[in-house]
């Protein structure tokens, strides 16, 4: 009879989230590349994105996320540099393809950390410049 109060008092133990059947997660990693997408439409929602994920990695999370932060940090601030070196060269003709490049390359990068996150999978090689 102690016994059974005993086992009936323990909490049970945490069970990890699951991704709704069929349903989109909105997990952290999940919600910088939705405002990393948005952000063609909408600029600044990138530079939230930015901070978020900046303010996200310092907190507690799990391991597959940190990933995702780091890929995510690199894929803004390359993609800007690249963007901003498009700007500069407009005047000599080629600045917009490259404006054009840098655009799909985030483009094509966020996409890819947001169907990793969604299988709650971390990046390969988060620190790569490769696609």
């Amino acid at each position: 009879m102690v016994d059974d109060i005993d086992t009936q008092s323990a909490p049970p133990p945490p069970q990890p989230a699951a991704t709704p059947a069929g349903g989109f997660e909105f997990n952290r990693p999940t919600i910088v590349s939705l405002l990393y997408i948005a952000s063609c439409i909408v600029g600044i929602t990138g530079i939230i994105g930015l901070v978020l994920a900046y303010v996200w990695r310092s907190e507690p999370h799990e391991p597959w996320e940190e990933t995702h932060y780091i890929y995510l940090i690199r894929t803004f601030w390359f993609g800007f540099g690249v963007a901003f070196l498009g700007v500069l060269t407009l005047i000599i003709g080629i600045g917009f393809l490259i404006m054009l490049a840098a655009g799909v390359w985030v483009l094509v990068r966020t996409i890819m950390s947001l169907v990793k996150a969604q299988k709650r999978e971390a990046m390969p090689d988060p620190r790569t410049l490769l696609i």
